[in-house]
C-alpha cells in the first residue's frame, strides 16, 4: 500500500439506494445534433413520451432500439447525459469508438429521424458521500459529466478520463469543486489500463471519497485490484462497471 495514502477507516458508510422504475417504451424525435468533440456525437430527442421520464441516477442506463437488417431489434445501453421532463427533451451522446449498429444509427440521425427508447429500468441513488472521484473512458464520460454537472455546491469532484488525443477534452458548467485529469491514448489501446492507473497511482484517495469506474471490463477489473489490493481502499466506497467488453457486442460487466 501507498504510505502516503491516509487511512480509510470511517464511521460512516455511503448510501445507495435502489429505485424501480415503470419500464416503458418511449417514441421519439431527434431535434438536434451536434458534433461535441471529434469523436463524440450528442443528439436531443423530444417527445410527449418523455412527460413521465425519471432518472434519478446519474449513471442510469435507457436502452436505444434501432431495427436491424435482419428485420430484428439491435438493442444497446446509454446513459442519460440530460433530461428535462417538463420540456419533454433528453439528451443522449454517443461515443464513436466503434462500427456498431446503434454508432451507425447515430452518426446517419438528423433532426425529423425517430428512435425508440426504453427504460430506465431502475436507478441507484448515491448519498452520505462527501467527496467522489470518477474514473472512466470515453463511454463513461456521459454520466461522468452528468454526475459533475448535477453537483451542487461544496460536492469535491476529482476525474480521470481516458480519451484518444486533446481534441477529445469536455468541458463541463458545475456548481463543484472539480478537478480533472486527462489521459490521452489511442483508442486500440482502449483495453490498456496503465494510462488511468498511472495518474490514479498518483491521486491522494481521502476518506469519505466515492470511487466509481467505468471503462473496458478488462481496464476497470484492473483499476479495482489497484485501488482495493494496492491501495486498501473499501469495496463499500467503490462501483465499478465493464461498460464494454472487448470483441463482444453489447456485453457489460458488473462487479459487485
Amino acid at each position: 500500500m501507498d504510505n502516503s495514502q491516509p487511512s480509510f477507516h470511517s464511521a460512516s458508510t455511503p448510501r445507495i439506494e435502489r429505485v424501480r422504475h415503470d419500464l416503458k417504451r418511449r417514441t421519439l424525435t431527434v431535434t438536434d445534433v451536434e458534433r461535441i468533440t471529434p469523436g463524440m456525437l450528442r443528439i436531443t430527442l423530444s417527445g410527449d413520451d418523455l412527460a413521465d421520464f425519471v432518472s434519478l441516477g446519474a449513471d442510469d442506463h435507457v436502452k436505444i432500439l434501432v431495427p436491424s437488417a435482419e428485420g430484428t431489434e439491435e438493442r444497446r445501453d446509454y446513459t442519460p447525459r440530460r433530461y428535462d421532463a417538463a420540456a419533454r427533451t433528453l439528451v443522449l451522446d454517443f461515443a464513436l469508438h466503434e462500427a456498431g449498429p446503434i454508432t451507425e444509427w447515430a452518426m446517419n440521425a438528423r433532426p425529423g429521424d425517430g428512435l425508440s427508447v426504453g427504460g430506465p429500468r431502475g436507478s441507484a441513488v448515491i448519498s452520505n458521500v462527501e467527496r467522489w472521484l470518477l474514473i472512466g473512458d470515453e463511454t463513461a464520460l456521459p454520466a461522468i459529466g452528468r454526475r459533475i454537472e448535477e453537483a451542487t455546491a461544496g460536492a469535491r469532484i476529482t476525474s480521470i478520463a481516458a480519451v484518444a488525443d486533446a481534441a477529445e477534452q469536455q468541458a463541463f458548467e458545475t456548481k463543484a469543486d472539480l478537478t480533472c485529469h486527462w489521459v490521452y491514448r489511442p483508442l486500440h489501446q482502449a483495453t490498456d489500463a496503465s494510462a488511468l492507473l498511472a495518474i490514479l497511482s498518483s491521486v491522494v484517495i481521502e476518506p469519505n471519497t466515492f470511487v466509481w469506474v467505468a471503462a473496458e471490463a478488462s481496464v476497470t477489473r484492473a483499476i479495482r485490484a489497484h485501488l482495493t489490493e494496492e491501495r486498501g481502499y473499501p469495496l463499500s466506497w467503490i462501483k465499478a462497471s465493464g461498460y464494454w467488453v472487448k470483441g463482444k457486442a453489447d456485453s457489460t460487466e458488473k462487479f459487485e
